[in-house]
């Protein structure tokens, strides 16, 4: 009878083995000999916190597990030595007379040769939507149980474009001159159709690439593909919110996991907040605290479980694509102390990686807030983040070649702004931009004004920071006929779709114009690439007379030149006011047509134009 008793047992115990199971592990693997020791594991399944794991792998040992308020998850933090080597552990699961195993991969690391380079004021970043971009696999438009499908007729949906679409034409960016490329986010968002989630930033997993853009392997084939021409690659990531959709939603691990919409609303959008010494904490709160819009729950980072996940989760992606920058949307409206740390721990892990900042603020004061800060200037706040979103630059630009020409207006707003530069930490490491997928097109904000669009071009490929161009400008591409919404901006490249009547990134598909500025364009980014004064020269610029702007970027190999005449006729300036930069030069190279420019006493400035000398002895 005993015997029997215990075959029962030993079969119902096989039973339970059999058919208990984990749901899901994130992340799904990890690698040996991380510059990181510890590894948080987030197990789901059913009832799984009932259970207490035990581990028997040479160099691994268990820190911590911790049970939340869903029974249905477990939170183990390994500690992995070193010298642990890869292979498959066993995480051993029991709970009373329940077992469950679960094997773990550990992986060996890629060579780091040609990975993690990051980036500087010697790129230039070219920033496209996938989507929008080119369809390069039309087999993955619509993917049976996702939500949304591809819906050509509406420029709200999904358009299909993909990550075959951008490999097919990465020379046509890398010709232009480009030497990065920032997607935005590529993460699964398995949202409805009516949320318009085609650009990315409404996460439903955040360790898989959408299946409808071409899934994990393809993207990371995408980053050794554009490594192999030699330019590198910006990954977006938001820690702010998610997608209503994400599978958190369903069962959350914690009550504190997300903030709560009933008592905090949404955002106010004002991010002066965090650096505004008089700042009420009720605007604090709807800051930091209230969701960006109904489908993008706000996330909780002073919840320690889950700021340790999204860090951990950032260090995946850097080791398993090998990405060499990362551009975190919403930078200011997530708890700043977490963004400090996130900062921190990212790149001491990866110390020639780059970060940017997404931080849309309207001056110089509060956007230096947001870069590291080893002067102490922001009250004890550093943020160590490196890069900063520029957008006061933009907006100078945007407004000061529209404007007349008064004291503090017109051109003087680019030279009020420069002025400022003090504040910053080091604005050489700052983003600076015309526009971007949130802001309308640079060409339409000129009134269509082919020179005045050359001028904005020339100061940014010339100013201090790190210049990114937005998809299609290169083609000087206007909007859609949508009047002011985000997809009026956000348009198809014409050719990248089967049946287009025509394609640009072929110089037969393209109109004249298209063509003169593409030529044009092209040739002052790649000679970018080898100018060291703009790289890394000193600005020296004087105040701008006469509705004209001179700059000079110089370095010990190198001085350039820029002279900007907003004027709607020729203007002719005086050389002896600039003569403590230039008085050691004969002649200055133009770059945009090869012809030599004496610097004797006066220099002519054609109509609405930027002159940019290479300067000679």
């Amino acid at each position: 009878m005993k015997r029997t008793l215990s075959l029962i047992a030993l079969f119902l115990s096989a039973q339970i083995t059999l058919f208990a199971s984990i749901d899901r592990v994130e992340p799904p693997f990890w690698w040996a000999k991380m510059p990181v020791s510890e590894l948080q594991l987030q197990l789901y399944g059913e009832n799984i916190g009932q259970y207490r794991a035990e581990i028997d792998y040479a160099g691994v040992t268990i820190a911590k597990q911790i049970s939340v308020d869903s029974p249905n998850y477990l939170f183990i933090y390994l500690d992995i030595t070193q010298e642990t080597q890869a292979g498959d552990l066993n995480i051993a699961l029991s709970s009373g007379d329940k077992r469950i195993t679960h094997s773990y991969e550990l992986r060996p690391r890629e060579s780091a040769a040609g990975r993690n380079q990051g980036f500087d004021s010697s790129d230039l970043i070219y920033l496209m939507i996938p989507d929008r971009f080119a369809n390069g696999d039309p087999s993955n438009d619509s993917i049976p149980g996702m939500l949304e499908g591809v819906n050509r007729d509406d420029p709200e949906k999904r358009q299909g474009g993909d990550i075959a679409g951008i490999i097919e034409n990465l020379d046509y960016i890398k010709d232009a001159g480009m030497t990065a490329v920032w997607f935005t986010p590529i993460f699964e968002n398995d949202m409805p159709a009516d949320y318009g989630a085609y650009h990315g930033y409404a996460a439903t997993d955040m360790y898989k690439v959408d299946r409808r853009v071409g899934g994990n392997e393809s993207y990371k084939n995408l980053v050794d593909t554009v490594h192999s021409k030699g330019m590198k690659v910006i990954m977006d990531m938001i820690h702010n919110h998610v997608g209503i959709e994400h599978w958190w939603m369903k069962d959350l691990p914690t009550k504190d996991w997300i903030h709560d919409v009933e008592k905090y609303g949404y955002t106010n959008f004002r991010g002066t907040v965090p650096g505004d010494p008089y700042a009420s904490q009720y605007d604090k709160d709807k800051l930091i605290k209230g969701w960006f819009v109904p489908e993008m729950p706000d996330l909780n980072q002073r919840n320690e479980l889950l700021a340790d996940y999204l860090i951990q989760n950032t260090l995946w992606w850097i080791e398993y694509s090998g990405i060499d920058g990362i551009r975190m949307d919403t930078y200011i409206y997530p708890y700043k102390e977490y963004m400090a740390r996130w900062a921190k721990e990212v790149l001491e892990a990866y110390p020639h990686f780059n970060i940017i900042g997404e931080a849309w603020v309207e001056t110089v004061a509060h956007e230096a807030f947001w870069q590291y800060d080893p002067k102490g200037m922001h009250d004890g706040y550093d943020s160590h983040l490196p890069t900063v979103t520029d957008f006061p630059f933009s907006f100078a630009v945007r407004k000061g070649l529209v404007e007349d020409f008064e004291w503090e207006t017109g051109l003087r707003r680019i030279y009020y702004l420069l002025a400022q530069d003090s504040l910053y930490a080091d604005a050489s490491k700052n983003v600076i931009f015309l526009d971007n997928h949130d802001m309308s097109r640079i060409y339409e904000q000129l009134g269509k004004d082919e020179d005045l669009f050359k001028m904005a071009y020339s100061i940014l490929l010339t100013s201090r920071g790190i210049p990114q161009v937005y998809y299609g400008t290169e083609l000087m591409m206007g909007h859609e006929n949508r009047g002011g919404d985000d997809e009026a901006w956000r348009q198809t490249m014409p050719g990248g779709w089967e049946g287009d009547s025509r394609n640009v990134f072929k110089k037969r598909g393209r109109t004249d114009q298209e063509n003169e500025i593409y030529r044009w364009v092209a040739k002052l980014n790649n000679w970018r690439k080898t100018a060291i004064a703009v790289h890394q020269g000193k600005l020296v610029h004087f105040i701008p007379e006469d509705n004209t702007y001179i700059y000079f970027r110089i370095h010990r190999e190198q001085t350039v030149m820029v002279a900007l005449n907003r004027n709607e006729e020729k203007t002719t300036i005086q050389l002896s006011r600039f003569e403590e930069v230039h008085k050691n030069f004969t002649s200055g190279r133009d770059i945009a047509t090869n012809q030599r420019v004496p610097l004797q006493n006066e220099v002519t400035l054609d109509s609405k134009s930027a002159l940019i000398l290479e300067l000679e002895n």
